[in-house]
């Protein structure tokens, strides 16, 4: 029997569905893009009729969510995944984190986050086993809403994720200043199979920039070897889409999370021939920013400077941008009065230009840094120039860590 869902009996229907246990939880695995293993899962709603006919998300999902009441249908969802993780960890299975879809209505829903931790905290579930996933188009379009939103998730100890990214309302600016552990890229970004040049450009920029803010990435919608292949190059940790594996009933989940087979599309090679350069370099970034937690990009021609790192530093009060001379000056304050001359002295950008135009290449010296909590510790700060390839400037990078 075909039924027949309007704005005027939609939430009628659901109601009668969700006490008939006809709306089911179906999973969605998301695996690691190099090894191949489960990592995660999607809550997905599925209308499972008593005759057996599946009503598809499309047909009552936007209904609800234009109508406001599809409220109590995420919280449907969420209750049910809680009682599936109870159950698991109660029998000693195993589990993995699994995503919860939020629609923007939650967004303006007073004490969600107290809601949320009431709701998980009566199963007993453990806050870092649950993610909620809100919409880019529900951030992008409530922007002040959401932040705030967003931080109360993450102060309740759970993730939050970016759900459809690049589906047309993307605002990196905005993105800067959520709080999100994960981002997800939507399946609209593979449409030409990763074989056009500025669709690879798009997704690398987007790679790029999410592992400079240390966010989880998740490729929906993976469908074919080559958006594999290319997604693996990227440095994509996850995978989500029918290549691996659909939407499935939550037995066939924990079967498969049970049996965790190999995954038979992706070898298992050598993390340093499936990657490419652009992975490779964000290895080695990884390294150096952990050896060094304060990096700093320097134009000594035109006088400026950014900072690239500024992780774990025991002095936090350095400007993250501006003339290079005022950087050098703010520092020299920052060091002890016995070091202050030779630190203005080695880092002074007419006595490095000069240094550079004889031959020299780097430079280094050691001082004593006041840390924000008082105490001086001897710092080790090292300059190696470059030229810059595009122009005839000379370029500084510094690295910098405390020796003690």
């Amino acid at each position: 029997m075909n039924i027949e869902i309007t704005r005027e009996n939609v939430e009628q229907l659901v109601d009668q569905a969700m006490s008939n246990s006809e709306i089911k939880v179906f999973y969605q695995p998301k695996y690691d893009a190099v090894n191949g293993s489960i990592v995660s899962a999607e809550a997905l709603a599925r209308w499972v009729t008593a005759d057996g006919e599946v009503i598809p998300p499309f047909r009552f999902i936007p209904l609800m969510e234009e109508l406001g009441s599809i409220t109590a249908l995420d919280w449907y969802i969420m209750k049910e995944v809680c009682v599936f993780l109870k159950n698991e960890l109660k029998n000693s299975r195993r589990v993995v984190p699994i995503s919860v879809n939020f629609s923007r209505v939650h967004t303006k829903e007073q004490g969600f986050a107290a809601m949320l931790c009431d709701a998980v905290d009566a199963f007993g579930i453990p806050h870092e086993l649950l993610e909620v996933e809100v919409t880019e188009s529900a951030m992008a379009t409530d922007e002040k809403n959401v932040i705030a939103f967003a931080h109360s998730i993450r102060e309740a100890g759970f993730a939050i994720s970016i759900d459809d990214f690049g589906s047309g309302l993307s605002s990196l600016n905005f993105v800067k200043d959520v709080p999100a552990n994960v981002i997800k890229i939507d399946k609209s970004l593979l449409s030409s199979n990763c074989e056009s040049e500025k669709e690879r450009i798009v997704l690398e920029s987007i790679f790029g920039f999410a592992h400079r803010l240390k966010m989880i990435t998740v490729a929906e919608g993976v469908e074919t070897r080559e958006q594999l292949g290319f997604l693996r190059t990227c440095g994509c940790e996850m995978i989500q889409g029918y290549l691996f594996a659909k939407p499935m009933p939550e037995e066939q989940f924990r079967e498969l999370l049970s049996d965790e087979p190999e995954m038979k599309v992706a070898e298992q090679e050598d993390i340093l021939t499936t990657q490419a350069p652009t992975t490779a370099t964000e290895m080695l970034l990884d390294v150096i920013f952990d050896r060094y937690p304060l990096i700093i990009m320097s134009n000594l021609s035109r006088n400026s400077f950014y900072m690239m790192a500024y992780d774990h530093f025991h002095n936090r009060s350095c400007p993250s941008t501006g003339i290079y001379t005022e950087l050098i000056r703010h520092g020299a304050s920052t060091m002890h009065p016995e070091d202050r001359q030779l630190f203005t002295d080695a880092f002074d950008v007419g006595a490095q230009l000069s240094a550079y135009e004889q031959g020299q290449r780097t430079r280094a010296v050691v001082t004593r840094q006041l840390g924000d909590d008082g105490i001086y510790r001897r710092v080790e700060t090292t300059n190696y120039y470059v030229k810059n390839p595009s122009a005839d400037d000379v370029l500084a990078i510094t690295l910098s860590r405390a020796i003690d």
